[in-house]
């Protein structure tokens, strides 16, 4: 009788520990979701953003002075070098700009703070006919949790994924809380955390399908890695220990 009570607890803590088939695979529905637009995103820039920004003319050393680097003859080959050369944009959302002085930044995306610069140069007198380009160049994801490699993350392109993202965090353990992903994101001053389900499609036709600048990811531990960390460390474990309870029970019962 002993040997059976041994054994129905050792079947019931390996089960409990075990994820089964539906927590672990992604997008499960995809097929059900079918074909859908992409909706890509122009991000608004943020405090703490650096940008890079050129200006050209057809006369090169007509938009020198508006160009950082280009007065002191050095154009920066790395992505440390461009950052220093950057326009750090500041709390208040505001860069300063060679001759133009300050200029805010709040609710500009890149394009359109292009086409204010070079509507300042333009009616001011500085240029004709500038050609004006900004790019984001600190661009960065923070990935915490059960993945593989967790840290923090920068990337070049204007539009990245969420799977794509994770796939730099070398993509969630098999611990991981596939269907309850921690998403945090700060904009014009305010944060906002949503919850995804990557076990289902649905979140492809969300805000949060193409991660942005400063997006933390966090993916929290599943139940069976939550139970193992609480009770016992592993099933290896609990099979050591089961083995030594079967051992002591037949001993005892002969």
């Amino acid at each position: 009788m002993n040997i059976y009570r041994v054994l129905s607890v050792l079947v019931f803590v390996v089960v409990s520990s075990c994820a089964s088939k539906k927590d672990i695979l992604y997008m499960q529905d995809v097929t059900n979701v079918g074909p859908g637009n992409v909706n890509y995103q122009t991000p608004t820039i943020q405090p703490n953003d650096i940008l890079k920004i050129n200006v050209e003319t057809l006369i090169p050393e007509a938009a020198a002075p508006y160009n950082k680097g280009v007065l002191q003859g050095m154009q920066p080959q790395n992505i440390q070098l461009l950052q220093l050369d950057g326009y750090l944009v500041s709390l208040d959302n505001t860069i300063k700009f060679p001759v133009l002085g300050e200029i805010s930044t709040a609710g500009l995306t890149a394009l359109q703070l292009e086409e204010d610069i070079k509507k300042r140069l333009v009616e001011g007198g500085h240029l004709l006919n500038p050609k004006v380009n900004v790019r984001l160049i600190n661009a960065k994801v923070t990935i915490l949790g059960e993945v593989n490699k967790p840290g923090t993350y920068n990337f070049t392109e204007q539009n990245i994924t969420l799977l794509q993202a994770l796939g730099y965090a070398g993509d969630l353990t098999i611990n991981g809380q596939r269907n309850d992903v921690l998403v945090t994101r700060e904009v014009d001053g305010m944060r906002k955390v949503t919850h995804l389900d990557l076990t289902s499609a649905a979140f492809m036709n969300s805000d949060y399908y193409f991660v942005r600048p400063n997006d933390v990811i966090v993916v929290n531990p599943n139940n069976p890695r939550v139970k193992n960390a609480g009770f016992i460390g592993n099933v290896g474990t609990v099979l050591t220990i089961a083995s030594l309870a079967l051992s002591v029970t037949i001993l005892l019962t002969r």
